[in-house]
């Protein structure tokens, strides 16, 4: 089967890509379940698989590559190939489905997220499969076979059963995301604040953000690659996600879970499906409740909130989903 990734970052992502990171821990569960898989990727990606593609790196990481042109490109050469294989699985939006009828394979859709309502024809449209990544994030105009919920490898989150002081922000920095409410609800909290996360919204990062990032009680890190996020995340009180928009579903809330912080989450979009009240963290309306949230973040269990997290979320339940929407989609279940 084919996987037809993104092409912003490489595969697995050096830093931020969170499409980048699902679907490369994807293409190894695959192929370590003994399926011959080929990953369309940037062609400095590494999988076990095997590798195809025209990008030769992240446009993302080279502005002098138009990402447009290349995602085009990308696409093309894919689908020219699509004969070859069983089945592609779509990771990269809504640009793939355009094309659709040029696919020689059944086309499964993962939807990472909608970008807004003007994409909708182009799935709308489309002779594809979907599969959301959440029951919140599902377009009522479409149909869709299944929901999966990401999955993370747990062996890169190692579990900390203490944890600190400081209180952690992670993200891309944007007004969705929340992150100078973030800061405001660690000020009233009186906890320190780390904020991680690429600066997606310059004008709101010089105006809101930068101007509180003291060195101290509020510290910005930028964008934290694989190797750092476990030692960030698990040094951390809690995770503070008060998201402005409908999370489709929020990487980060399950790493932090993963390695036993809890998260004081806004109850928007996909987290009354991720966050287990109490167990995993808390789900609150406005920065007020977010503040009282924090006084009983200590009351959960750090290693049930590990454990929880490992049976809803691993890499390898997030593998078994999917292959069962294959086998669904071939006939075979």
């Amino acid at each position: 089967m084919a996987l037809l990734g993104p092409v912003a970052w490489r595969t697995p992502p050096r830093l931020y890509g969170p499409w980048e990171q699902v679907t490369s821990l994807l293409a190894e569960g695959l192929a370590a379940a003994g399926v011959d898989v080929t990953l369309f990727a940037t062609l400095d990606s590494v999988t076990s698989g095997s590798l195809d593609g025209v990008c030769p790196r992240g446009y993302a990481d080279d502005r002098s590559l138009d990402g447009r042109v290349w995602e085009a490109m990308h696409v093309a050469h894919a689908l020219s190939r699509s004969h070859e294989f069983d089945l592609v699985h779509n990771h990269l939006d809504w640009l793939p489905l355009a094309f659709a009828d040029h696919c020689r394979a059944p086309l499964l859709t993962t939807v990472h997220g909608f970008s807004g309502k003007g994409i909708l024809p182009a799935y709308a449209h489309a002779r594809s499969t979907y599969v959301s990544i959440s029951d919140a994030d599902r377009a009522p105009e479409l149909d869709y076979v299944a929901t999966v919920h990401h999955g993370i490898d747990f062996d890169a989150f190692p579990f900390d059963p203490v944890g600190g002081r400081r209180l952690i922000a992670f993200g891309r920095i944007h007004p969705d995301k929340g992150t100078h409410t973030a800061i405001e609800i660690a000020r009233r909290a009186g906890m320190p604040l780390t904020i991680c996360g690429i600066v997606q919204d310059e004008q709101y990062f010089e105006k809101r953000v930068a101007p509180e990032v003291d060195g101290r009680q509020v510290r910005f890190l930028g964008s934290v690659g694989p190797a750092q996020r476990g030692e960030i995340l698990g040094g951390a009180a809690a995770l503070l996600h008060p998201i402005a928009f409908d999370e489709p579903f929020g990487l980060s809330v399950v790493e932090s879970m993963a390695c036993g912080t809890p998260v004081v989450a806004y109850r928007r979009g996909s987290m009354t499906e991720v966050v287990d009240q109490g167990v995993t963290g808390f789900l609150v309306d406005s920065l007020d409740e977010a503040v009282t949230a924090l006084t009983r973040v200590t009351t959960v269990d750090r290693a049930g909130c590990r454990a929880r997290a490992e049976l809803r979320f691993s890499a390898d339940r997030m593998v078994a989903g999917y292959l069962g929407v294959y086998r669904e989609m071939l006939g075979e279940g």
